[in-house]
């Protein structure tokens, strides 16, 4: 059984910085495909970062360049550091997996991830 258990959110101002983590259990987490989604309330949910064990790694617009997705296939976790945050940031984050997709699909189309957390909430205030 799948299991993703996100930790790390938090309420910072903006300009600050944030890292959020994924526990992963229950499956061959190296061969999947693990990324982050996000989603603010009456918005749909929005890709955020994805990434495979083949090194191929996807960020949506909106983040690239603040945020970092890597993955300890070791540990079976993944992690998305947040720098540079703003307000627009805030939203409820889930780490997620899919076995048959690739990053670039999972964040154009985060609705293909086969499982998802529970989420953990990112607020960042001006």
């Amino acid at each position: 059984q799948v299991q993703l258990m996100e930790s790390g959110g938090g309420s910072v101002q903006a300009g600050g910085s944030l890292r959020l983590s994924c526990a992963a259990s229950g499956y061959s987490y190296s061969s999947y495909s693990m990324g982050w989604f996000r989603q603010a309330p009456g918005k749909e949910r929005e890709g955020v970062a994805a990434t495979h064990s083949d090194g191929h790694t996807k960020y949506s617009d909106s983040v690239k360049g603040r945020f970092t997705i890597s993955r300890d296939n070791a540990k079976n976790t993944l992690y998305l550091q947040m720098n540079s945050l703003k307000p627009e940031d805030t939203a409820m984050y889930y780490c997620a997996a899919d076995k048959t997709r690739g990053p670039g699909y999972l964040v154009r189309y985060p609705g293909g991830f086969e499982y998802w957390g529970q989420g953990t909430q990112v607020t960042v205030s001006s």
